[in-house]
């Protein structure tokens, strides 16, 4: 039977995770090294963990609000306005997710009409683009580059704009560069964003993961810019709890009335048991000071220093990231494209690394590596790509 006069075709085009792939391929090799998967190598931390339990133990197993538990966004406007200065009020502009992911497709689909233009910054995680094409927009890459941090400047923002244009994607700090924005630098951004009245989609999944004093900015924080943001957040990276699903988004009241409307009818809500770990893991860090962010953050730290000098010793250009939990090592001195840098590497040293390509046309000549890894294997996994680089 054919199916193709079935399947919608916008959805047809969008490729497949460039991620992905080499994770299959790996899969098949014992002793494969994986530098591929963002995710954090901690476990759960263990009061989170049991607070879930306790919650199961106790029958606590219903649906909640659409909106969320009421206690779970509570915990969340205390810790944004505390950690980031963002006020947000829980009953009515604070919705939990099904993980950070849910809030970018909610996001979409709630301000796109066919046709409208949202600027997407290159290199950056790969759904955003995909997202905005399953919501009926257009998605536009603004190329950034390791000469300017990989960060997305007013000019290249200014120049992008058209008249179509309704909302840019923020993805800071970064996946896959680990690069920041500073302060200054949003300002800047700001000016053009106010200008052209243009929405902001806030990715703050790695706020939590920036390892500068300055600590994380929020763009929701800035003058004039609540009222045009919708920030995007969870608990995934920074509190180890990536299985759990539980993120939440925060716009103003007009938005999120919208965004709860396509949220009820498709998710109904996040689990239960992960709300209830969320909340734990908030209400524990308010008394604690965060101490399992801090730890985590501490150790990732470590082998951002470690993978940093690594590469650089074997010659390879590698722009400092500053945030989340990627390495993106230059690799055009090789002779070899980042796809097939990543195949030959896979191959001849069963390490697996992610082609720059897959989050962009401009990731080309750079491949990402995660570092949240134990230490053993990272070591392992630097000890066969310096093989590989010198038998290049």
């Amino acid at each position: 039977m054919d199916y193709s006069r079935y399947i919608n075709r916008s959805v047809a085009r969008v490729p497949k995770s460039g991620i992905r792939k080499f994770f299959d391929v790996a899969a098949t090799m014992p002793n494969a090294i994986s530098l591929g998967v963002g995710e954090p190598d901690f476990v759960t931390p263990y009061h989170i963990r049991n607070a879930a339990i306790d919650s199961i133990l106790d029958g606590e197993t219903a649906y909640t609000s659409n909106w969320g538990t009421p206690s779970l966004r509570r915990e969340i406007a205390y810790y944004l306005k505390n950690r980031y200065g963002c006020v947000y009020r829980p009953d009515n502009e604070i919705l939990v997710t099904v993980g950070a992911s849910e809030g970018i497709d909610l996001s979409l689909r709630t301000i796109l009409e066919p046709g409208d233009e949202v600027l997407v910054p290159e290199p950056s995680y790969v759904s955003y683009a995909p997202s905005v094409v399953f919501a009926g927009g257009e998605p536009r890459p603004i190329p950034t580059c390791e000469d300017n941090g990989f960060v997305l400047t007013p000019e290249a923002l200014e120049a992008a704009i058209s008249s179509k244009t309704k909302a840019v994607i923020l993805p800071y700090p970064n996946n896959p560069t680990g690069a920041v924005i500073e302060r200054q630098a949003l300002l800047k951004l700001c000016e053009v964003i106010l200008r052209h009245d243009l929405l902001v989609i806030s990715d703050e999944i790695y706020s939590e993961l920036t390892y500068r004093e300055e600590g994380y900015v929020s763009i929701a924080s800035l003058p004039g810019m609540w009222e045009r943001t919708i920030l995007l957040n969870g608990f995934s990276k920074a509190f180890a709890m990536t299985g759990w699903r539980v993120g939440y988004l925060c716009a103003p009241a007009a938005l999120t009335d919208i965004m709860v409307k396509i949220h009820q009818y498709t998710i109904l809500c996040a689990s239960r048991q992960g709300q209830v770990a969320a909340e734990e893991a908030l209400r524990q860090g308010r008394e604690d000071g965060y101490v399992d962010i801090l730890v985590m953050r501490q150790s990732y730290d470590q082998r951002r220093r470690l993978m940093l000098k690594a590469f650089r010793d074997m010659g390879l250009s590698c722009f400092e990231p500053l945030g989340a939990f990627y390495v993106f090592p230059g690799i055009r001195k090789t002779g070899l494209s980042s796809e097939e840098f990543c195949q030959r590497l896979l191959k001849e040293k069963e390490v697996v690394c992610v082609p720059g390509t897959a989050f962009g046309a401009s990731g080309e000549g750079h491949i990402r590596c995660c570092y949240a890894t134990a230490l053993d294997k990272l070591l392992e996994a630097l000890s066969r790509m310096s093989e590989f680089v010198n038998s290049l």
